[in-house]
């Protein structure tokens, strides 16, 4: 049994990464809203409470029901959960005169602190906060502070419970991960046991009880979710295990063979469907973002129902959703955070479809998959495959989808990955992809006018895709690519090159 970490989402932006950074220990740890807390905190070990967007001075601020944690369970309170624990409790908050936010360096830090064992003064820290805790609560005891914030880290005498107006799990905060490890593993006594070979052996073992001898059809994509979901579920339920790969039209060039030749080697059942005329049909006209992918998660649907009903008592849809998938579909389990966009592959399935959901890659990130996928002993070729989006390049088409407009990015997207892998910048780069703009641009090629289609070229770099900073391609690369996209594929007279971060932007434009 691993020993978790229960982290209350208050709304942060923040709260997923501080997930990242406690799996990164080797310790497992669940995010749940503030307002609804799991029932049983028998199997925590450890309270993280998140920052939050509300003020605590304010009506509609959070109220977390912290009687079952507080004195009972090693407790951290970041930012918000640190001006609630003073505000609430003995101590007093005000409005910042100027609004506290990005690097400080801690200038005084207490003797003696097992928080802050091998943390130095004048070590970096990230704050995002207008309100400051002008007074601790009762019982407090200042541990840190900053130039500008007296109490930016206190604890509370005879409980073990922390608190910290600076955000540790963000990169800039240059010893948070010190920190965090100081707080689970030195004071909350967690075990370190969260590991690729743990995933495994547990979600083999829950596979197995779940789904007994019943038969599980799986949508295969190529990439690296899906394929580690497969190999998982191979190694709990064998043959019961029917992979499908399924040609929606929208994948890359030459993709649908390639992948079908890559999974012969991998001992998996797989089949090959092409409907791609049915995915083109069902998005004919559609220009919203939110409705392609519906359209897109319908047809999906359609498809497998009609595949399953080919396969005899099937009973379970697999799907690799990961992490993020779920986070940014979904408020964090109906709780504050807010929703970005919907995921195809993530959500219920429709009533006249009878089969029950599996998603053994659920609850990890990207660069986890990527390590179970080693531990079960998949191709490192496929493992370090760039993310595709799961409805594939109709998110990557502004606007309404064709064949012709298919066809245009199938071929700029192929001259750019392939670019990337001859010049050895491939495995540099997280993801990377082309966009086909909604606007044409006057060109002259020849002596000709030309009135034709722009496209974006975008690479970045990130480790689970929550955060992401766009990629100093070299100068020479980007001109090479451009030049020959733009002689080599009819319909494109003009490339540019996207140098926007996640946040603000997202990885995908739709």
């Amino acid at each position: 049994m691993q020993q978790n970490v229960l982290i209350l989402d208050f709304g942060s932006q923040y709260t997923q990464l501080i997930a990242r950074r406690v799996r990164e220990l080797n310790i497992y740890c669940e995010i749940h809203p503030y307002n609804n807390p799991p029932k049983d905190l028998s199997d925590f070990k450890a309270v993280i409470l998140s920052g939050s967007p509300f003020s605590v001075r304010g009506e509609d601020a959070p109220h977390p029901d912290l009687s079952e944690i507080r004195g009972k369970l090693p407790l951290l309170a970041v930012c918000y959960g640190a001006q609630y624990l003073a505000h609430f409790h003995g101590g007093k908050v005000e409005a910042s005169e100027t609004r506290e936010y990005g690097r400080a360096n801690l200038s005084v830090i207490k003797d003696a602190e097992v928080l802050f064992e091998d943390i130095t003064e004048n070590s970096q820290v990230w704050m995002s906060h207008s309100d400051t805790i002008k007074e601790l609560p009762s019982n407090g005891v200042r541990l840190a502070s900053t130039t500008d914030v007296l109490n930016a880290a206190y604890r509370i005498e005879g409980e073990e419970t922390f608190a910290i107006q600076f955000h540790p799990e963000v990169y800039h905060s240059t010893d948070g991960k010190q920190l965090l490890e100081n707080f689970l593993v030195k004071i909350a006594g967690v075990a370190q046991t969260w590991t690729p070979e743990a995933f495994v052996d547990m979600t083999v073992n829950e596979l197995r009880e779940k789904i007994g001898d019943d038969k599980v059809v799986l949508g295969l994509s190529g990439g690296v979710d899906s394929s580690v979901a497969a190999v998982l579920l191979h190694k709990a339920i064998g043959k019961n295990l029917y992979c499908i790969f399924v040609n929606n039209g929208l994948l890359r060039k030459d993709e649908f063979e390639s992948v079908l030749d890559q999974y012969k080697h991998m001992g998996l059942n797989v089949k090959g469907v092409d409907a791609s005329a049915r995915f083109l049909e069902a998005l004919a006209g559609v220009s919203e973002p939110e409705a392609k992918r519906k359209k897109i998660g319908n047809a999906f649907i359609e498809v497998f129902d009609d595949e399953a009903h080919l396969i005899k008592d099937v009973k379970y849809l697999a799907q690799g959703t990961i992490y993020p998938d779920v986070i940014e579909s979904v408020s964090v389990n109906g709780g504050p955070s807010a929703t970005i966009k919907s995921h195809h592959n993530v959500g219920g399935l429709p009533d006249f479809m009878k089969l029950k959901i599996v998603e053994p890659l659920r609850m990890i990130f990207k660069d986890e998959v990527r390590r179970v996928g080693a531990e079960l002993g998949i191709a490192q070729e496929l493992l370090g495959r760039h993310p595709f989006p799961g409805p594939g390049l109709a998110i990557r088409i502004l606007g309404d989808v064709t064949a012709e407009k298919v066809r245009i990015l199938q071929e700029v997207d192929a001259i750019f990955i392939n670019g990337l892998k001859e010049w050895k910048l491939y495995d540099k780069v997280w993801q990377a992809g082309a966009i086909l703009l909604p606007v044409n641009s006057v060109g002259v090629m020849g002596d000709e006018r030309t009135y034709e289609k722009v496209v974006a070229l975008r690479a970045v770099e990130s480790t689970d895709g929550m955060t992401a900073d766009w990629v100093n391609l070299p100068y020479d690369f980007l001109q090479k690519t451009s030049n020959t996209i733009i002689n080599r594929v009819k319909g494109v007279n003009r490339v540019v090159y996207d140098i926007s971060s996640k946040p603000p932007a997202t990885i995908e434009w739709e």
